[in-house]
């Protein structure tokens, strides 16, 4: 009997420890495992962080991009806008220098007539001839081909801008002669003609107010006489130097069409 109670005193006494030991190792776990719990919490966490702030990142870069696009766009349209302006001021210079030497030539011939009149025999009634070189002879003649032209009468414009220019080679309008009878020969599907004007009026001229539309016509022409190649060139020339102008932006309409 005594025996008994000994064997089962000694069970219990081993049984109480090995419950406490599971009890720890379950306690053990559960920390663990809300280690790991909080471990990867965090790292969720920070991945969004991270995540959050590289798409904010490159928001900001693209809009940084979008800006820099568009400052790049106003810089281009700037300096279209100074070229042309540049050109429109050798223009005038150079409309102003012929000015000056069609009054002293107008000048040195009123002076000649005054000295003929000087040596002419007393009661002499010889009536001076016309000036020649009478300014408003040569505005009038200009405007009458020109009102021709806006009229729609092509031929007879053209026939007015050729006789101008065969009388007054040197007029501060030949530039504006060469320009119009280019548009007269495009009206009159003369394409090889308007083409030979429009160049000639782009190498023996300063470039103008009108060089961007001179250029898009020139494509025009060259499109019009299947050299393609030819007017792809001349209407990237136009977009290259002339952004700002509205043929270039013709000019990308008509290359988009292309394409």
């Amino acid at each position: 009997m005594l025996k008994q109670r000994v064997l089962i005193l000694l069970t219990l006494g081993f049984a109480a420890p090995a419950q406490a030991g599971l009890f720890s190792d379950d306690e053990a776990r559960k920390q663990v495992q809300q280690v790991e719990a909080r471990v990867q919490k965090l790292e969720t966490g920070v991945v969004l962080k991270l995540e959050t702030s590289i798409e904010q990142h490159t928001k900001s870069m693209l809009d940084l991009q979008g800006q820099i696009e568009a400052l790049n766009n106003e810089i281009r349209k700037l300096r279209g806008q100074n070229e042309e302006l540049a050109h429109g001021l050798q223009d005038a210079e150079k409309r102003e220098k012929d000015f000056y030497v069609d009054l002293d030539a107008r000048l040195r011939h009123f002076e000649s007539a005054e000295e003929t009149a000087k040596d002419a025999p007393p009661g002499s009634s010889a009536a001076p001839s016309a000036d020649p070189l009478d300014p408003a002879v040569e505005n009038r003649a200009y405007e009458a081909a020109y009102a021709l032209y806006r009229k729609g009468n092509y031929p007879d414009a053209l026939k007015g801008f050729r006789e101008f220019l065969g009388k007054y080679p040197d007029s501060v309008h030949v530039a504006n002669t060469h320009y119009w009878m280019g548009n007269a020969q495009l009206e009159l599907k003369d394409h090889q003609g308007a083409l030979a004007t429009f160049q000639d009026l782009l190498k023996n001229f300063p470039p103008g107010s009108k060089t961007a539309e001179v250029l898009f016509n020139i494509a025009a022409c060259q499109q019009e006489l299947k050299q393609n190649a030819a007017a792809n060139k001349t209407l990237k020339q136009l977009i290259a130097k002339y952004p700002a102008s509205e043929a270039a932006d013709k000019a990308k309409k008509l290359l988009a069409n292309t394409k």
